[in-house]
């Protein structure tokens, strides 16, 4: 099975704030970039097409801590920890998704305050393949929501990487994702579908 143009890579939020020296890093999250580069490269020569969703927060947004939120400040429109991971090289023509610009939505998933939902399909695409940060938060819930709204979904597990607030989220959240109906896959697996 070739990937075609009913195909997407949702790239999930690889911004600074949530990489390494980020307000809310993610360990693994340079490699995560870097993973995603050679990733969306190759969808984008077999054809298939690529999504990268970006935390886009008003400064005060209700998921902080000052607002009573959970999390520290972080992916603020127009900071350096909003934007996208400079060893994340995405291919002419990928998608850019902002979300989270309402301050009273969380915005978790991809598909919560955006259009992405609108953009696949209106561009005929029937699977998606998520990879991106963080596991346990919006990787998770965009990979339910793709499933809710009845994509086949791929979780590429090489491409990932968990917060772990409470050790083992990560691990607990993958098995969400598989209960859902998603399929876990490497990202070279995915390219020599």
């Amino acid at each position: 099975m070739k990937l075609t143009a009913n195909d997407a890579l949702v790239i999930v939020d690889v911004q600074n704030d949530f990489c390494p020296d980020g307000s809310l890093a993610v360990s693994t999250g340079d490699g995560v970039a870097r993973t995603m580069t050679r990733v969306s490269a190759a969808f984008n020569e077999q054809g298939a097409r690529v999504y990268a969703t970006q935390d886009w927060h008003p400064a005060g947004h209700s998921s902080f801590e000052a607002q009573g939120g959970p999390w520290p400040p972080h992916c603020v429109q127009g900071s350096r920890g909003a934007e996208l991971h400079p060893d994340l090289d995405l291919p002419d023509g990928c998608v850019n998704i902002k979300k989270g610009g309402d301050p009273e939505v969380d915005a978790y998933s991809g598909f919560i305050d955006s259009d992405l939902e609108e953009q696949l399909k209106t561009a005929g695409v029937t699977r998606v393949f998520v990879g991106g940060l963080a596991t346990d938060y919006c990787v998770l819930n965009t990979v339910l929501d793709a499933r809710r709204i009845g994509f086949e979904t791929y979780l590429l597990s090489d491409a990932i990487g968990a917060v772990n607030v409470e050790p083992g989220d990560g691990e607990r959240a993958i098995a969400q994702m598989v209960g859902a109906g998603a399929v876990v896959i490497t990202a070279g697996e995915a390219t020599t579908l």
